[in-house]
């Protein structure tokens, strides 16, 4: 029989965006995976289009030599605003943002429930929730079309996420305030109740 091989590929972007839980890396399951990060999420630095790659050491020289086809080097102001998040006084205003999602992602969730949607899975990091919302629609498409055409909220439907039954799942996302969360739920109150 013959032995297919691979290789694993790891996108770790919310890297460090975790709650309740220590953040895991696929290094440690696999020594010998490749895993992408960026300073997008866990630092804030969406748009600097800076990350990195941890990859075997076999193929490094191969990787360098694609690299220097594709891109001579970052820009000089997102190196330097990459060394300055490894500072103790950036690291503790991550660490306040990273509560701050917490404490986002337990009130949209307990409101969410309030209302009917199913939330099967608390996420444990990132900035989203995947809520069942077949109470009120069997077609998630055209529920996330209306709620922002008629209620002015954004909502993601499931189809952009896989297929395993999409049409009754939605997406929300927790990186605004508090305040704007409140509102979006009671708008969503006054739609579906």
């Amino acid at each position: 029989m013959t032995q297919l091989g691979g290789q694993l590929i790891v996108d770790e972007l919310y890297h460090g965006l975790t709650y309740g839980v220590r953040s895991m890396t696929a290094l440690n399951a696999d020594p010998n995976c490749f895993v992408i990060n960026s300073f997008s999420k866990y630092f804030g630095m969406t748009g600097w289009r800076l990350g990195w790659l941890v990859a075997p050491v076999d193929a490094v020289k191969v990787m360098e030599r694609m690299a220097q086809n594709l891109f001579i080097s970052p820009s000089a102001i997102a190196q330097y605003a990459a060394l300055a998040a490894f500072e103790p006084e950036s690291i503790a205003i991550f660490e306040q943002r990273r509560e701050a999602f917490q404490e986002r992602r337990d009130y949209l969730i307990k409101g969410l429930q309030a209302l009917g949607f199913g939330v099967p899975a608390h996420p444990e990091g990132a900035f989203y929730v995947y809520a069942d919302a077949s109470a009120f629609t069997d077609d998630s498409f055209a529920f996330c079309w209306s709620l922002l055409e008629e209620n002015h909220i954004a909502v993601t439907p499931g189809a952009d996420f896989g297929q395993a039954n999409a049409a009754r799942y939605v997406r929300f996302s927790y990186t605004t305030s508090l305040e704007q969360i409140e509102k979006a739920l009671n708008r969503l109150a006054q739609r579906l109740c």
